[in-house]
C-alpha cells in the first residue's frame, strides 16, 4: 500500500496541530512547514512512527531569504526518505535572521552532525545542543559566514 500525502498530513496534524502547516506537493515531493520550536519532535515522530517510517535523512541544509522579514530570513530544510514505501518528504522551518538558531537533530540522525556543521559554517545558523559545532569547510580563522 502506498504512503499517501493525505495520510501523512492527517497523522502530523493530529499530533502537532497548527504547528505543522502549508502542506503541498512540490516537484513530486510532499512538503510542509513546521514551527522551528518543534523540529526535533516532528523529525523524531516521522522516524519512529511505524506507519510513517521515515528512517533516512537524505539532506539538511540552510537557505537565506534576504528579502524576507527578520522573522523568516533563514530556513532549515530537512529531506527525509521512507525506503520501504519509496516516499520522500521535505520539511522547512523558518527561523529568525537576527538570532538564527534551532535545536540539533544529531541525537536523532547521526548524519546531521556534518550537515549542521556545514550549515552553521556557511549561514551562521546555530544548532542548539550540537556536540561539536565548528568549521567544516571554511578556514578556522574566518570570523563571518559567507552565505
Amino acid at each position: 500500500m502506498a504512503l499517501e500525502n493525505t495520510f501523512i498530513q492527517e497523522k502530523l496534524q493530529t499530533t502537532f496541530g497548527s504547528d505543522v502547516f502549508d502542506f503541498k506537493e512540490e516537484k513530486d515531493i510532499f512538503s510542509f512547514e513546521m514551527n522551528p520550536e518543534i523540529n526535533t519532535a516532528v523529525i523524531l515522530y516521522l522516524k519512529n512512527n511505524d506507519a510513517l517510517n521515515f528512517h533516512f535523512l537524505t539532506d539538511l541544509c540552510g537557505v537565506h531569504y534576504p528579502d524576507n522579514s527578520a522573522e523568516k530570513q533563514f530556513a532549515v530544510v530537512y529531506h527525509l526518505h521512507n525506503w520501504v514505501a519509496n516516499k520522500r518528504i521535505k520539511i522547512k522551518a523558518y527561523i529568525n535572521g537576527t538570532n538564527p538558531e534551532i535545536k540539533t537533530c544529531t541525537n536523532i540522525f547521526k548524519t546531521t552532525n556534518w550537515m549542521e556543521r556545514e550549515t552553521w559554517d556557511f549561514y551562521g545558523i546555530n544548532f542548539l545542543g550540537h556536540p561539536q559545532l565548528k568549521r567544516i569547510l571554511n578556514m578556522d580563522e574566518m570570523v563571518s559566514h559567507p552565505m
